[in-house]
């Protein structure tokens, strides 16, 4: 019976243990939220990232016309245009959410509170994901409603190879289009962990999300042009905005917004390794 109430202690020390350590990522959290919202520039930066990618998807909806049937155009492509832009609103301020504390010294008081490192990094991850998850959210929706409303009169009509636009597809690369500007946050946010400077982390994450794309123009072998575009991050992440020809895309919409969840998740990964072994 002794025996049998040991196993009962070890469980309940278990219990209470793994109670301990989610109190402590709670604290972990909040800290981070608090830090988050007091940052100079996150709501600003949230609204530029809103503003920008409606203002684009609105121009690309209005000035983007089909003149005839299968003209090669992509509506939710087009609709969803203005991610281009608010992605690098959404970089920038994950780079901050990481960076800031670097620059001012304070993460070292951060550590001091929260001596496991990984929960820090993996608490800011949450909270950097969320507010761009919920502005990603209402910047996508407002896109895709203007698209809606816009396109069927720049010819994407049924005469013209396009029913209705309103369709699975078009939901799955609208929702997809929102984990793709979270996806690019935590790229962010694994980035700065990583190299420890705001001023190189947001170069590094607008160079791997920019200038792939260039290289991949300037390679004229078929076949490295094909494997360039689909282990770029940008340009295979946008895949799952493709609502036609999937068959022409490098990568189907899902697979490629993976390849950008593993570069994401490598980041992190990377980012936790040296927060973990560097001092700070």
């Amino acid at each position: 019976m002794s025996g049998g109430f040991r196993t009962g202690g070890l469980r309940t020390d278990g219990l209470k243990t793994g109670g301990l350590r989610t109190s402590a990522f709670a604290d972990a959290l909040h800290a981070e939220w608090t830090k988050l919202r007091t940052l100079a520039g996150t709501a600003w930066l949230l609204a530029a990232a809103v503003v920008l990618t409606v203002g684009l998807s609105t121009v690309s909806a209005v000035t983007v016309t089909c003149d005839g049937a299968r003209c090669g155009e992509d509506p939710a492509k087009v609709g969803l245009l203005g991610v281009l832009a608010g992605q690098a609103v959404v970089a920038v301020l994950a780079v901050l959410a990481v960076g800031e504390e670097y620059g001012t010294g304070m993460i070292r008081v951060t550590l001091a509170a929260m001596p496991r490192r990984e929960a820090v990094l993996a608490a800011k991850a949450a909270v950097v994901a969320a507010v761009t998850g919920a502005a990603g959210v209402v910047a996508v929706a407002a896109s895709a409603l203007v698209a809606l409303v816009l396109e069927p009169g720049n010819g994407f009509t049924a005469a013209n190879g396009y029913g209705h636009l309103a369709t699975g597809a078009t939901l799955r690369a609208a929702f997809g289009s929102v984990l793709y500007l979270v996806l690019v946050a935590l790229l962010g946010v694994g980035v700065t962990a990583l190299v420890r400077d705001s001023a190189a982390a947001v170069g590094t994450v607008l160079g791997l999300l920019y200038l792939f794309p260039i290289l991949a123009q300037v390679i004229s072998d078929p076949a490295w042009h094909r494997h360039t575009m689909q282990l770029a991050p940008m340009q295979a992440g946008l895949d799952v905005q493709a609502t036609v020809d999937l068959a022409g895309q490098p990568l189907s919409p899902w697979q490629g917004l993976g390849v950008l969840a593993l570069w994401a998740v490598g980041a992190l990964g990377l980012g936790g390794l040296t927060l973990r072994l560097r001092d700070a």
